[in-house]
């Protein structure tokens, strides 16, 4: 770590260039899985370099380790599978130690130290004994604890700000979606969280989709900065936000491309999808893995400081419509979000599409929306989407959250 980054931005180009066709060579001459897979590949020509899917990995671990490696010498996990594919994966011991020392040099960007600050942590839990207390020893030896994200209840939510008004806490880290729910209770109840937890320094949202206004909002209940973190289980870090306000893209590991759906590198500023190469690991190829994620490069990006202009969701997370349109389920949500922020005391909410011009708005608030406010989501959909579309309403009590304790955004049940 401490020679990536005395490197000048030259050196740190060349290395970027050089890195990623020795791990192409490495799992080529290496790995019997990759060799098959990637039979017309050419290290002087990286167009020639194949994109791997979830979908090609869709087979035992075993079959994918490379010459030297066992399942008993490397870190081995799973993902979650929120991209409609988990699976297995493999990072060689080398590898796993230079993803925690990239989050080790983030984190002191922000004046954190992942071996002493003590992290207030929302997040899920499994909720089998064994899994439940394995989880639970972890949070006590990391130096945090762990707020359940399954109960979100006022109730709940008042015995957290005394527990913070009892505690060091010098960050908040987790799901964007549990800690907007705080911060929005806070602001029901016109508490600032740092008047309570004078130790706090900061706040990091991971997993999903922090909007403008709910970083805004957060910033102003907690009273500290709020980062933006990107990263999943096969690769680590992939974005993390600067003092700048800057996303920057994980470029000491990893080698991060936006593509379209030809598998053409698409210049900084337009949108497509998010491929990533892992420089280090040699377990395990994730060449060109497609992460299933949609995202854009900032214009101002460079190999040596490439930078996350936004994050747009997943690819599966699609919702098309009766003329044929396409678009992102973010936005549907976005729009939606936009329209109903002064509605009141809305909670959260979550969208389904049952048919091409059948959506609902799950709901949970103290009151039920009125018809006036219904209306006006309707014709946000109609000018962002398209006319027609029929939208009904219904307020719950809560969400259903999937086992990771993170609740689905946009769910289509349209084939």
């Amino acid at each position: 770590m401490e020679k990536i980054n005395a490197m000048s931005a030259k050196e740190k180009e060349q290395d970027i260039i050089d890195k990623r066709t020795a791990i192409v060579n490495h799992h080529l001459n290496n790995n019997l899985f990759y060799k098959s897979f990637a039979k017309k590949a050419n290290v002087e020509d990286w167009n020639s370099i194949p994109v791997l899917t979830k979908r090609d990995l869709q087979q035992p671990l075993n079959n994918r380790l490379s010459e030297g490696f066992l399942t008993k010498n490397c870190l081995v996990n799973n993902t979650s599978g929120s991209s409609g594919y988990p699976l297995s994966f493999a990072k060689d011991q080398f590898s796993h130690a230079l993803s925690w020392a990239i989050f080790m040099d983030r984190y002191s960007w922000h004046s954190l130290d992942l071996n002493t600050s003590k992290q207030a942590r929302f997040y899920g839990i499994p909720l089998n004994k064994i899994s439940y207390y394995k989880e639970r020893l972890k949070d006590k030896l990391s130096n945090r604890f762990r707020f359940s994200v399954f109960d979100m209840s006022d109730t709940q939510l008042a015995k957290n700000v005394v527990l913070f008004g009892k505690s060091n806490y010098e960050y908040l880290y987790g799901y964007s979606n549990a800690l907007t729910l705080f911060g929005k209770y806070l602001d029901r109840e016109n508490i600032v969280l740092k008047d309570k937890c004078k130790s706090l320094k900061v706040c990091i949202a991971t997993s999903e989709t922090l909007f403008e206004n709910d970083k805004k909002l957060l910033e102003k209940q907690f009273g500290v900065s709020v980062i933006n973190e990107y990263g999943c289980a096969e690769l680590g870090l992939i974005a993390f936000q600067n003092k700048n306000n800057e996303w920057l893209i994980n470029n000491d590991d990893l080698y991060v491309e936006i593509l379209d759906d030809n598998n053409n590198i698409l210049p900084h500023g337009e949108q497509g999808r998010i491929v990533i190469t892992s420089l280090y690991n040699k377990a395990h190829p994730f060449i060109r893995y497609d992460l299933g994620d949609i995202g854009t490069l900032s214009k101002n990006s460079t190999l040596n400081k490439p930078i996350l202009e936004s994050l747009a969701g997943r690819t599966n997370d699609t919702l098309n419509l009766p003329s044929g349109k396409t678009a992102a389920g973010f936005t549907m949500y976005y729009v939606t979000k936009t329209v109903i922020e002064d509605a009141s005391k809305i909670k959260e909410f979550m969208l389904e599409q049952f048919k091409l011009d059948t959506f609902k708005v799950s709901y949970v608030a103290e009151e039920d929306l009125n018809e006036t406010q219904k209306e006006t989501i309707k014709k946000a959909l109609d000018n962002y989407l398209e006319p027609g579309l029929t939208v009904s309403f219904e307020r719950k009590e809560s969400l259903e959250r999937a086992k990771s304790g993170k609740v689905k955004q946009f769910i289509s049940y349209v084939k």
